[in-house]
């Protein structure tokens, strides 16, 4: 018993020594990025590392699984990682004290590597947090290696290390997790800083009006039915899938947008007052991530603001490829350097496709891409909606890949026509009698002309459509169903303006985005 306790004090000690030299790692990594480039933090690059190297389906899983949590997940798990590799290399150092260094250091040389591999990457100088974190790691587990000390019955040739007993061990141990929190605690105060520059000149931003406003919402767009999803998403509302664990917060005073690449003549830079200073239009449109499952909840619909873009790219002297211009791709750049691209044709063609700089009424929220966003209407946003825009290079499909392309994902991605049912929810159990079956249809740039509603095997039946606020909104509608008691299966399709009916076949999301027919099951009572 004696030995056994003896072993496990002393594996103790070592664990303890290896979770205090991985948190002041951290601590003085972040405290070095805060310096540096707050984006260069080791958390962030790995976690972005792993993101970039993930397959599509990993993402995609990752998505379904936890949604917009799925970047919290995905850092909580890095720090467990790292837990459980501090706490092994604490547990090898009370016998090689060196090799336990050593471990740190090859530790902190992934995260330099993980650095370097990012987009957005800009130089040698994002390998530095991570490698001065990892040396001063090293250090403190070497030096507290060396402080562990034998419980009673052991001896110093036990353990393999010499120290100055139980005390001096937790002593050497809470002073270094004091220091290690008072760096972590001031590289937090200088990246709140920055960000807090951004957030002012966000506060202080005022939006001009639309010198082309948007038309009134139609009586009658939006029903009064509990449970439906309103016509306009408020922002807090408002669906994000992006690859950036941390939100940047770019400072819109120093914010700039170079437009150049294949077949521009007149390239230009913008700030966000050149951008101000111009014609804006306003329009409601709806927004879907390719990773929508069907009836999923990663749409939504909201009042944007934002200059044309096809006129900045005309000024420019852009020509889509229908009247002979040579390139035939937009690629635009994220400053967490992101590239989504888009056919020029369809940003060119006469719809609302614009740099976006206010959202239902205001200036953008960080999440969703503030001081800037771009948006296309009728594309699927991994093709068309970067947020915290920087770029836009004219280039073609077949000379460049943008990210998600390059991970699998359809160069083109038009939006399906697809239809949800919003209540009753699956595996509800409404009353008997009239029950009120509602939801939402949409069809970018072709609109919805029909929705039908299906019980159980039953003919199709013809719901009632909000009014049509337009081609690029989505469409409210609902359905008076005589609910008899026991289970049934409630299924919807919509058919577009085209006169296509919504297809049944199920696709899954990868390679452009889901189709087939939402249903639910409820229980009649």
């Amino acid at each position: 018993m004696s030995s056994f306790r003896n072993t496990l004090g002393r594996l103790s000690r070592g664990a303890l020594a290896g979770l205090t030299a991985g948190y002041t790692a951290l601590a003085v990594a972040e405290l070095i990025a805060a310096l540096v480039r707050p984006a260069a933090g080791p958390v962030t690059v790995v976690g972005g590392a792993v993101v970039d190297r993930a397959p599509a389906p990993v993402k995609d899983f990752a998505i379904r699984a936890f949604g917009e949590n799925d970047k919290t997940v995905l850092q909580l798990g890095i720090l467990v990682l790292l837990a459980l590799f501090a706490t092994s290399l604490g547990i090898v150092a009370l016998r090689h004290r060196y090799a336990g260094a050593l471990g740190v250091l090859a530790f902190g040389l992934v995260g330099a590597a993980a650095a370097l591999s990012r987009p957005d990457s800009t130089g040698l100088g994002d390998a530095v947090p991570s490698l001065g974190g990892a040396v001063a790691g090293a250090a403190v587990l070497y030096v507290l290696a060396g402080e562990a000390v034998p419980v009673v019955g052991e001896s110093p040739r036990d353990t393999g290390v010499r120290g100055g007993g139980r005390r001096g061990f937790l002593a050497a141990i809470a002073v270094t997790a004091v220091a290690a929190t008072g760096m972590g605690a001031l590289g937090r105060m200088l990246s709140g800083r920055r960000g807090r520059d951004a957030e002012a000149s966000r506060a202080g931003l005022v939006l001009p009006p639309p010198a082309s406003p948007a038309p009134a919402v139609p009586r009658g767009a939006r029903l009064d039915v509990l449970g439906i999803s309103a016509f306009t998403t408020p922002n807090r509302d408002f669906y994000r899938v992006d690859t950036a664990l941390v939100v940047p917060k770019v400072d819109a005073d120093t914010w700039r947008l170079r437009i150049h690449g294949k077949g521009v003549p007149r390239p230009r830079t913008f700030t966000l007052d050149d951008l101000l200073a111009r014609p804006l239009i306003e329009g409601d449109i709806t927004l879907t991530c390719v990773s929508n499952e069907v009836g999923g909840p990663y749409i939504g619909n909201a009042r944007w603001l934002g200059v044309p873009l096809a006129g900045l790219l005309a000024e420019c002297g852009v020509t889509p490829p229908s009247r002979g211009g040579g390139a035939d791709q937009l690629v635009a750049r994220s400053v967490d350097g992101m590239t989504l691209g888009s056919p020029v044709e369809d940003v060119m063609d006469g719809r609302d496709a614009m740099l976006a700089v206010g959202m239902n009424g205001e200036p953008l929220p960080f999440v969703h891409g503030f001081p800037v966003r771009m948006l296309v209407p009728g594309l699927y946003g991994y093709v068309s909606a970067c947020k915290w825009i920087e770029s836009i290079e004219l280039t073609t499909f077949d000379a460049y890949d943008p990210y998600w392309v390059k991970r699998e994902w359809a160069r083109r991605a038009p939006v399906k026509t697809q239809s949800r049912i919003d209540t009753p929810k699956s595996f509800a159990r409404p009353a008997a009698g009239t029950v009120t079956v509602a939801g939402v249809a949409w069809a970018q740039r072709r609109g919805i002309t029909r929705v039908q509603i299906r019980v159980d095997d039953g003919p199709w039946q013809d719901a009632d459509l909000a009014a049509q606020a337009g081609v690029d909104t989505w469409r409210q509608w609902s359905y008076r169903w005589n609910a008899t008691p026991g289970g049934h299966h409630l299924t919807v399709r919509a058919t577009d303006g085209t006169g296509r009916v919504q297809t049944e076949q199920r696709t899954r999301t990868i390679p452009d985005g889901a189709s087939g027919w939402h249903s639910v099951f409820v229980t009649v009572t």
